[in-house]
């Protein structure tokens, strides 16, 4: 079930807004659980029990760990922490990495939930969740269930004991969902179908600005497919009582790759810097350290999104440029004009994308190298045709990503005709892929 289906927009969100409100506050956990099986069982019911499972393993880890803190047990407490950590990251492993079973849907993102919340509690940052169903409410939550945001349960915690539902938090909620609504189906969805077309011609036999368009295109269909989502997550949140913290902060609009990647996919960023970056020193132990942990981080975070060694291959990419602009890069950058950084910056990006975008790495490398000189020519009638027929598309997606629309999704008109026209093209259309499924 996507949020962009009618399935969920005419059946499953009515219903089930409809019983929680109707629910006394002190059920609403347990409601949401309930409702979040449901949600996650309508298109993986065979793996419902794997995410029941990882729910109730570090449940139990966290009551244990809380426990052997409050007695001085350290050796027991540190025992319990490996096992969750080994176990989440085994789950994770056999079933993203070995290619033998299917890929359940949502598993990176709730395996990374639970562990940080028993590695919270071992740090006593957090006391230990005693209600279960609070607690499967806050793993299984269908919001951000299957693609994110990350939500740390400490960012969370207060509201899965206490939270307020009131007539501003829903409307505000109700807009947020139709403008990511809007962002999912209306551009992320058009401009992917450009993408579509250019991975149709073989890369020998596209021009430099065919090659422009289609990466172009992936990157903009990418950025409006995950940032709409993230917006329809945190709009469902809200409506629910919960305040998620932000997920993207126009990184288009970046003057270098490290700014890039502080505004996109904020969440999944923070969490490799809490729980991988920092506890291997940081930048706190000199510019070689700092550097091998940047390289760490970024070869995790290419594997996290897939086995294909173009997964890899990007991580290492980013990790790379990351690590020069530590270096120098930034200074160089600081003195020109931010012009220039942002060139940089969305060149750099689209090559970056491009290479994700396509498992085969071979021609992923080729495809990327078109950008940049190696494609068959410069021009041919085959891009001109393609930038008639969706230039003024691309360079409204442009603006959208940039900011220039930022104002307009503060107005209820604006949510209204996106989500009735979102509406119109879902009934009408075939074409309505969500890529981070597959992440």
């Amino acid at each position: 079930m996507v949020f962009s289906g009618l399935v969920f927009l005419c059946r499953f969100l009515p219903a089930f807004l409809t019983i929680y409100l109707l629910t006394p506050d002190r059920h609403r956990n347990l409601v949401l659980f309930l409702g979040s099986l449901v949600f996650y069982a309508w298109g993986e019911p065979v793996y419902i029990g794997l995410m029941l499972f990882s729910a109730f393993l570090d449940y139990t880890n966290g009551r244990i760990l809380e426990y052997a803190g409050m007695q001085g047990k350290k050796r027991l407490a540190g025992a319990v922490l490996a096992e969750s950590v080994l176990v989440n990251l085994s789950l994770l492993g056999v079933f993203k990495y070995s290619g033998v079973l299917p890929l359940p849907v949502g598993i990176s993102f709730y395996t990374f939930q639970t562990m940080s919340y028993t590695i919270d509690v071992y740090r006593g940052e957090v006391r230990a969740q005693k209600d279960l169903a609070a607690f499967g409410a806050y793993v299984s939550m269908f919001p951000q269930l299957i693609a994110g945001p990350v939500v740390k349960y400490k960012d969370v915690e207060s509201e899965l004991s206490r939270r307020t539902m009131d007539v501003w938090g829903g409307y505000e909620g109700i807009g947020r969902f139709c403008v990511g609504l809007g962002k999912k189906v209306l551009l992320a969805n058009q401009i992917g179908l450009l993408w579509e077309a250019v991975q149709k011609i073989p890369p020998g036999q596209a021009s430099m600005l065919t090659a422009w368009l289609g990466s172009g295109a992936f990157a903009l269909q990418l950025y409006f497919d995950f940032s709409g989502y993230s917006d329809m997550a945190i709009g469902l949140a809200r409506m629910l009582g919960f305040h998620l913290k932000e997920n993207f902060d126009y990184p288009y609009r970046s003057g270098s790759i490290t700014e890039f990647w502080r505004r996109w996919h904020i969440s999944l960023g923070q969490w490799f810097r809490e729980y991988v970056y920092i506890p291997l020193g940081g930048n706190k132990k000199g510019l070689l350290v700092q550097i091998r942990n940047i390289l760490i981080v970024w070869a995790l975070t290419g594997i996290w999104h897939g086995k294909g060694w173009n997964y890899l291959v990007w991580g290492l990419y980013f990790g790379i440029l990351l690590m020069l602009e530590k270096c120098f890069l930034l200074r160089v950058l600081f003195r020109v004009p931010r012009m220039f950084g942002h060139l940089y910056a969305v060149a750099a990006v689209t090559a970056g994308m491009t290479v994700f975008a396509v498992e085969d790495l071979a021609e992923g490398l080729r495809r990327a190298g078109m950008l940049f000189g190696g494609a068959a020519s410069f021009c041919d009638m085959q891009g001109i045709w393609l930038l008639s027929n969706y230039g003024v598309l691309f360079f409204l997606c442009v603006l959208g990503a940039l900011g220039a629309g930022k104002k307009l999704g503060r107005y209820p008109v604006v949510w209204a005709a996106a989500g009735i026209l979102s509406v119109a093209y879902i009934v009408d259309a075939s074409y309505n892929p969500f890529l981070y499924f597959r992440f």
